[in-house]
Order: structure tokens, then sequence, then C-alpha cells
């Protein structure tokens, strides 16, 4: 049996902002399996088990709100008595590009909330995940994850949400590898959608100073995207200089520091 677990907030204020793009992808697995509308709530979660073809899942949406996602995760692996092998966590993440993908098989939380609460809770960060872009922030980082999509995305938004759930049977069937060699490199219709510069920081974690990586060739959790050449320091997804900055296409970009060590190889 494979867990899956989608990270958002409850209520209908929530129900279509991008901090819910995990919710979202769940329902488009329970629509696959057929279990719409047949989720319970138990241990601060509403949970449903199912066949989706030959893969025996249970989508979990906790209830915590995004900040305490660990307390509702530990309660469903402590009921289903399986291992961190056999969860996967849906996420949003601003670090990515609105449309696309990323799979690891474990790794840190890279600013996220409810992936640190889910780490502190179980005291471990051994565990996959399916990070979803959501776009850059054009506003402050609070206000762009709790903001709904715009017109262009939302035209978008079923085939991001087809190719996520993809994603996650993908990961079911043939493990975090596998998943990620096929989707970490996918993006609609080929090309990523580029937001509007934004006109704010969009920082994590109370940190100064420009905003963090956006769309590029530098993953702010795992450094650079696997596959990419840089271009030299001064064109547009080279290589930082000496103070941290780097050229993207939407300016002139502070890189966070492991990102920016990992890209230099040190």
């Amino acid at each position: 049996m494979k867990i899956v677990v989608g990270l958002g907030n409850p209520g209908a204020k929530y129900a279509e902002t991008r901090h819910n793009v995990g919710w979202m992808v769940l329902d488009r697995l329970a629509d696959r399996a057929g279990i719409s509308g047949r989720g319970k709530e138990r241990d601060a979660a509403i949970t449903v088990r199912g066949r989706l073809g030959d893969l025996d899942i249970v989508l979990v949406k906790p209830l915590t709100f995004m900040n305490d996602s660990g307390i509702a995760v530990r309660k469903i692996l402590a009921r289903e008595r399986e291992s961190l092998e056999r969860m996967l966590v849906v996420v949003d993440d601003f670090a990515l590009p609105f449309g696309r993908l990323r799979v690891r098989p474990e790794g840190t939380h890279g600013g996220h909330n409810g992936l640190r609460s889910i780490m502190a809770e179980l005291e471990s960060q051994r565990f996959a995940r399916l990070r979803v872009g959501i776009g850059e922030p054009r506003q402050d980082a609070i206000d762009h994850v709790l903001s709904r999509f715009s017109g262009e995305e939302r035209r978008l938004l079923p085939d991001l949400l087809d190719a996520a759930a993809d994603a996650v049977e993908t990961w079911a069937r043939e493990g975090a590898s596998k998943a990620a060699n096929r989707w970490n490199g996918w993006t609609l219709g080929g090309t990523a959608v580029a937001l509007p510069t934004p006109r704010s920081a969009g920082l994590r974690d109370g940190q100064d100073g420009p905003p963090l990586v956006g769309p590029g060739p530098v993953d702010a959790e795992e450094g650079p995207v696997p596959g990419h050449v840089s271009p030299a320091p001064e064109q547009i997804g080279g290589e930082p200089g000496p103070d941290g900055i780097r050229r993207t296409r939407t300016g002139w970009r502070r890189v966070l520091p492991h990102a920016r060590d990992r890209a230099l190889g040190e």
C-alpha cells in the first residue's frame, strides 16, 4: 500500500489557493480511482482508501493547517503501520516556475513550513516528495501562496494537475528515482510558464536581500537542475558572481548559499 499526503489548508477560503495545490493533486487521483467524496475525517485528516488500477492507495489531506501538517502525518503512519518509504508528500513550491514538477526521494524542507512540520514530527527527512511549481512571488511570499492562480494559470492548471497525478503514479509503481528521471524535466507544452517580474522580495524564513532564485537553472533545494550547462556569468542563467548575484530571465537574483555552493562544485 502507498500513502499519498497532499498538503494544504482546510476551509473554503483556501480551496483554490496556490498553497492548496497538493490537495488539488489528491482530488485528481481520487477522481481517477473513483473514490471522490468518500473521505472520512479521522486523526486530524481526511483520508480515503481505494485502488488506482492495481495499486492500493491511501490519500491523506491533513486538517491541521499547513504549519502543523506533521501531526496528521505522524498519526496516519502509526495507524496504517507503514514505513516512510511508502509515503509521498505533494507540496507547492514557489521556487519552481508554474508548470514544473520536482520529485525527490528525500531532502530538506527548503523553507516550506508544511515539510518542516513533518520532518520535526517524524524526526526524519527520508521520505519522498513531489514539489509542484506555483511560480515566483509577485508580492509578499505569504500573500503569494495564499493567492489564487491567474486566469492564464487556471487555463493551464488542469494539465499541470494531470501531470502531477501521473508523477505520483510513477512514484507508486516504479519508485522516486524513476519518477524523478521521467518528470523533473517536464514542462507544460515543453515550456515553463514565466510570471511577470516580482514586485517584492518573496523571501523565506525572514531572510533579507533580493528575491530567492526564481525561474532559472538553480533549484532552491537541490542546486543546479540536472543536465543544465550554465552560460557565462553575465548571461541569463549564468553562474553567480562573488557576491552571490546571478542574472535570470526576470532580473538579477541572489542565489541561496547552499544552492550556490553546489553550483560551484564546492
